[in-house]
This record gives C-alpha cells, sequence and structure tokens, in this order.
C-alpha cells in the first residue's frame, strides 16, 4: 500500500484500533493466528479491493477489521458460533463504536459463502441454521468483505494445509457417517 493510501486507511481504524475492547482479540486464536492480526488483513485487502470495485473505503475498512469482533472462540458460546458470531460481531461493533448500517450489514453477512456451502452440504454444522435470505450481503461492502475474508482465511490456513485438508476430510466423513443414520 501506498503511503497515501496507508494515511487513509489508518485514519478510518484508528479509534478501533486503541480501543481496549478490541485489543482483547489479540489473545483469541483464529486460524491459526490472533483474532487481531486475522482482522487487520481482512481489512486491509478490503480496503484494496474496495479501490478497485469504487466502494466506501470507510466501510469496507471498519467492517473488515469488525467482522469477527466478539470474545473466545466460536465454542465458547452458542452465540460465536461458526454461523452466529457474524450476528455477535455487529452486535458487538454497535455497542462499542458508531458504525453505520452499511458497516453493520457487512459485518452481519460476512459469512455468506459458509451458509450457501451449508445450503448443499447440510450435514456441515447440523444444529446450526442459516437463512440465505438473511445473510446474503446486499451491499458491494458486503460482498467485499466476504470474499476477503474467504481470501484471507484461506491464505492463513495454507500455511497449515496438510494437516487442515485431512481435519476437514475427516469432519466431512464422520458427518456423513454420521447422517446416514
Amino acid at each position: 500500500m501506498s503511503k497515501k493510501s496507508n494515511n487513509e486507511f489508518e485514519s478510518y481504524i484508528k479509534d478501533i484500533l486503541t480501543n481496549k475492547n478490541f485489543l482483547i482479540t489479540k489473545k483469541d486464536l483464529h486460524h491459526g493466528t490472533s483474532k487481531y492480526e486475522h482482522s487487520i488483513r481482512v481489512a486491509k485487502l478490503s480496503y484494496k479491493l474496495g479501490k478497485i470495485f469504487k466502494a466506501d473505503l470507510k466501510a469496507v475498512s471498519r467492517a473488515g477489521l469488525l467482522h469477527d469482533f466478539f470474545f473466545g472462540t466460536r465454542k465458547d458460546k452458542p452465540e460465536n458460533s461458526y454461523l452466529n458470531h457474524p450476528v455477535t460481531a455487529a452486535t458487538n461493533a454497535s455497542k462499542y463504536f458508531n458504525v453505520t448500517d452499511l458497516e453493520k450489514e457487512a459485518i452481519k453477512t460476512h459469512m455468506f459463502h459458509h451458509v450457501l456451502l451449508k445450503r448443499f452440504l447440510p450435514f456441515v454444522n447440523r444444529k446450526e441454521k442459516a437463512s440465505i435470505k438473511e445473510f446474503k450481503p446486499k451491499s458491494k461492502e458486503g460482498w467485499i468483505i466476504c470474499a476477503s475474508d474467504l481470501i484471507v482465511s484461506i491464505m492463513e490456513c495454507e500455511r497449515f494445509q496438510f494437516s487442515y485438508v485431512a481435519n476437514v476430510t475427516l469432519i466431512l466423513i464422520f458427518n456423513i457417517l454420521m447422517f446416514k443414520n
């Protein structure tokens, strides 16, 4: 990123990066890194894609940074689960920051790709319910956050490629066997 772009990006998110509640995410592991680092990567990629697609740069920067703004891991509480955490993150973003409706919508819909996956593979996370209509991004900014999170997550998990693929395969096999019974 150029120095001018980096300064612009940082001006959009500086209040979040200095917030004591957001700094708690440094302690939470996520994709083999901290949730804090993951969120910064998503925010930076969202900003870059936002420039390409002429999106609201402030909204994609802030929503990218806050898309996983929940406390603890996805297994700690039902509201932090795989498909529920976007709603929790949007609620927390509204509680601790002055987020716009556009930013909140982008945060809430960032797991749309997994909602679609669940539609075609219903045995994945069987206990969780998610509506395609409810979680489909309604804005260009929402699609950018969804794509950025997916790209960054794949890049982060790629470091653990063999074990990641092996674990996913075992989970799928287990779920298929359980689904047939």
